[in-house]
């Protein structure tokens, strides 16, 4: 791992940004991209889920649920923009940054 030159071991660091996805994609590039983002995060709340379920079939899994639902809702919009802008003959530009911050407690 490497470590971060700006720091320092008494210091704490409580918020990172990771660039996971930027650049110019063909629609079968970015359906590959998106899709499969979305997929792998589909397939974790399906995994925690099935943990909640372990040992005790009637755990609350609502958040998951909802979550599954949402992602595999936002499959459908990317699905259509991305159809969309194939039809067009058209790139797509994707920036895709994740922002982590600790919370407070």
């Amino acid at each position: 791992m490497k470590k971060d030159p700006n720091f320092s071991e008494a210091q704490t660091i409580t918020h990172q940004d990771v660039q996971l996805v930027r650049g110019t994609f063909t629609p079968s590039e970015a359906a590959d991209v998106i899709l499969s983002l979305l997929d792998e995060k589909i397939n974790f709340h399906k995994l925690q889920r099935l943990r909640w379920c372990e040992g005790y079939f009637k755990a609350d899994t609502s958040y998951a649920d909802q979550r599954i639902a949402e992602l595999e809702a936002e499959k459908v919009l990317a699905r259509n923009f991305i159809r969309q802008a194939r039809e067009q003959g058209k790139c797509l530009n994707i920036k895709g940054t994740l922002e982590i911050t600790m919370e407070n407690e």
